[in-house]
């Protein structure tokens, strides 16, 4: 996927209704994993990504700073975000309990 031609989003957009449920992927293209929800607001938000698993089973949840993910909007309107990570490294994170 080309998201060179995808528009950021700005800061106000950044908020939960936005972006629970936004695919995230890797450095490779690859889908890493989808946030589950946003923890605080703002500059020190972080999300809960769903990492690995089927529709939601078998899914790894880690805490990822928003600073850290590139959330952006294709040309539908559906909202994404990329990361340096990869699914592999995602997965080594600790495991974020509620």
């Amino acid at each position: 996927m080309d998201h060179s031609t995808h528009t950021p989003l700005g800061p106000a957009e950044l908020t939960e209704s936005t972006l629970v449920g936004a695919t995230i992927y890797g450095a490779d293209d690859e889908k890493v994993g989808t946030i589950s929800h946003l923890h605080q607001s703002g500059a020190v938000a972080q999300a809960v990504v769903d990492v690995g698993g089927f529709l939601g089973i078998g899914s790894k949840p880690v805490l990822v700073s928003l600073n850290e993910l590139n959330m952006m909007r294709d040309h539908t309107g559906s909202v994404h975000g990329m990361t340096s990570w990869t699914k592999d490294e995602l997965k080594t994170f600790p495991e974020h309990r509620h």
